[in-house]
């Protein structure tokens, strides 16, 4: 009966340990670069979660080539906490290219491989390969910021590439920054046909809410440049909760974000007609799921919920209704977005399908 009972015990402590574990999962794990200018280096990173309930810890990172230099979050990372992989690349070689990175960490016995690719070019004067976008004789790599799903007390990073084809001098100036966002320029001053980058950072500490932020910026083409549709950039910011400080009874009861379906089809509507459906929201796991916040992307749409504290195992209707003689009005396709306090689900996005017949 002792050996029966130690062997049962044995199993129990086996079974736990199994499940009991830490756990690696990137945003991405492959990155499509594009064109990349000769002998202007770049620094490839890449964003995880522990999504285990023991600390992750990244023994050894190795590279494809001796062309890249590898860096890691070396700290352990808790469970629910978020952490980096980066690769140096010199792009000395001309031509398309491919790369790999091997990630060794206590979630596998075998290590996890990362890959991007893209072309380095050797034609610095003509940047059209490299920065596509064109703002009078200033070219920029990218037309829009994009901060997509950072974590509350982060500062995140984000690199625009910039290239002088004037005949002058020129000094890369964002205009109109909001408070939590900061532009460096590297270097301040272009040359005719030179390049850098503008370096901006996100102090997301200054953003008064969660979910989606919006506004513009400008780009300064010229000493007194003003304002204009011409010179706008575009910046998003998709701001989710912090799960890195919960406790280790919130990490093992936490709540379960379940919806019924999260894409809506409202076809054949009516140039004037107005339409509703309605789907269940549900609480599956051991505590309250809170939607902490809810946006609507589009003028077509209106939305209600009964409540947004959820109990677990109870339920909440979201009524959705579409408004046919606004959807001309709407760019882009209609979308509701929600941000929860379930850590495997903090951000979800519902989908609208909607159409209405010419009369």
């Amino acid at each position: 009966m002792k050996r029966l009972l130690s062997f049962l015990s044995i199993l129990l402590i086996t079974n736990i340990a199994a499940y009991s574990q830490s756990q690696i999962t990137f945003e991405t794990k492959s990155q499509d670069l594009g064109y990349l200018l000769w002998r202007n280096p770049v620094t490839v990173r890449y964003t995880f979660n522990n999504t285990g309930d023991k600390p992750l810890v990244i023994s050894n990172v190795t590279v494809s080539c001796g062309c890249m230099v590898a860096d890691w979050t070396r700290q352990p990372v808790p469970a629910g906490g978020k952490g980096y992989v980066e690769a140096s690349f010199d792009t000395e070689a001309i031509g398309k290219f491919y790369k790999e990175i091997g990630v060794y960490c206590n979630a596998s016995n075998v290590p996890v491989y990362l890959d991007f690719s893209g072309e380095v070019t050797a034609s610095p004067k003509d940047y059209s390969f490299t920065h596509k976008y064109g703002f009078g004789a200033i070219r920029l790599s990218k037309d829009e910021i994009v901060f997509d799903d950072v974590n509350k007390g982060e500062v995140a990073e984000t690199d625009v590439l910039v290239a002088n084809t004037s005949d002058k001098p020129y000094s890369p100036v964002l205009m109109h920054l909001p408070p939590y966002l900061t532009a460096i320029a590297e270097p301040k001053v272009l040359g005719k046909n030179e390049n850098g980058k503008i370096k901006i950072l996100l102090d997301t500490d200054k953003l008064s809410k969660l979910g989606i932020t919006r506004t513009s910026v400008y780009l300064s083409r010229f000493m007194g440049d003003k304002v204009s549709a011409e010179t706008e950039i575009p910046v998003s910011i998709a701001l989710l909760p912090d799960f890195s400080n919960i406790t280790e009874f919130q990490r093992h009861n936490p709540p379960v974000f379940d919806i019924e379906k999260n894409v809506l089809d409202f076809p054949d509507l009516k140039p004037k007609q107005k339409k509703s459906l309605v789907v269940v929201i549900t609480n599956k796991g051991k505590s309250n799921l809170e939607i902490l916040d809810l946006q609507v992307f589009s003028l077509a749409l209106n939305v209600d919920i009964k409540k947004t504290i959820i109990k677990p195992g109870e339920s909440s209707k979201m009524k959705v209704t579409v408004l046919a003689k606004n959807l001309h009005k709407s760019k882009g396709k209609p979308r509701i977005l929600m941000i929860t306090n379930d850590p495997t689900k903090p951000k979800v996005s519902i989908k609208v399908n909607a159409s209405f017949i010419e009369e």
